[in-house]
């Protein structure tokens, strides 16, 4: 690293640990231990915020060094180079997730994972959020993405969320104003950070809402690799197509790059089956795509974000 660089570096690690405790700030942190894909090198700076104010203010410090920052929930539907990533991770979890009830609705701050919200929910005897019960992700993940699975998805069941702007403003938005489409909405091309959100569910039948939950419990199980480390549906479904089937269809289950291979058992989900790397990851989803514009034409995008240099 340059001189100047070292310098800037540890000019943002003082003023990140004027910010934060001690403990909320590692330097050079495997970034492996906080995906799913249990793959990544390390980030320069890993810092855990419990209040929208320490999030604003790590961003401030972030912006004033001119160093790149990134958001994260619980490292789902992400893949991180080996080389890890030169910036400051900003994780948005566990210091963030509270989850209460009020009437039909749940207000959730963006570090509750969907499977938390979703036992919320239930216990409430609250109906529309079933179909989210398994998505390995945070609030502030799935609205970014508009996250969905079985048949639903966040724009659905959306109110209102609470983000911070570039500017470091707090606002409040209706859904209508987030752009959700499949995969997506304008909340990062608009630099925003979701901090929590509301949710507007119905009353139902405390025993058929678990027993729908139940249900897509098991066909996840049966149907999907959930024993293998992975970053969940690696690509996004091309319209008219099915990912899976276009990928079996090409004769790649089963088929493996180093430590990476194509589920045997759901031919959508790559799969860290043996102490993959980044790269492994990355050359394998890059075959796939070219194997699989040749055979159909279709053309394959990937619905996992990647973060650093491949």
């Amino acid at each position: 690293m340059k001189r100047v660089e070292m310098r800037m570096n540890q000019e943002l690690g003082k003023k990140l640990l004027s910010i934060l405790k001690e403990e909320q700030v590692k330097k050079d942190e495997p970034m492996k231990s906080h995906t799913t894909f249990r793959v990544g090198g390390p980030a320069d700076y890993f810092v855990t915020p419990q209040t929208a104010e320490e999030v604003a203010k790590v961003i401030e410090a972030c912006t004033q060094e001119k160093v790149p920052y990134y958001i994260v929930g619980n490292g789902s539907n992400l893949l991180v180079s080996d080389k890890g990533y030169e910036g400051v991770i900003i994780q948005i979890y566990k210091q963030m997730n509270q989850v209460k009830v009020e009437g039909a609705q749940i207000h959730a701050q963006a570090g509750a994972l969907l499977s938390m919200i979703a036992k919320r929910a239930l216990d409430a005897g609250l109906t529309g959020f079933e179909f989210a019960s398994g998505i390995p992700g945070t609030l502030g993940g799935a609205l970014v993405m508009n996250a969905g699975a079985y048949g639903g998805e966040m724009k659905d069941v959306l109110k209102s969320v609470t983000v911070l702007t570039g500017k470091g403003e707090v606002k409040t938005l209706a859904k209508e104003e987030l752009e959700l489409g499949y995969r997506t909405s304008c909340i990062p091309s608009r630099g925003y950070i979701v901090l929590e959100a509301v949710y507007e569910l119905r009353p139902g039948d405390r025993g058929a809402i678990e027993e729908r939950m139940r249900e897509l419990a098991a066909r996840r199980r049966e149907k999907q690799p959930l024993e293998y480390p992975s970053a969940g549906s690696t690509f996004k479904r091309p319209q008219g197509y099915f990912a899976g089937k276009l990928i079996e269809d090409a004769g790649l289950r089963g088929y493996q790059v180093g430590g990476a291979q194509v589920s045997e058992k759901h031919c959508g989900f790559v799969i860290n089956k043996d102490h993959a790397t980044a790269g492994h990851v990355m050359e394998l989803c890059s075959h796939i795509r070219k194997t699989v514009k040749e055979i159909s034409g279709v053309e394959l995008e990937m619905e996992v974000k990647r973060w650093g240099e491949f």
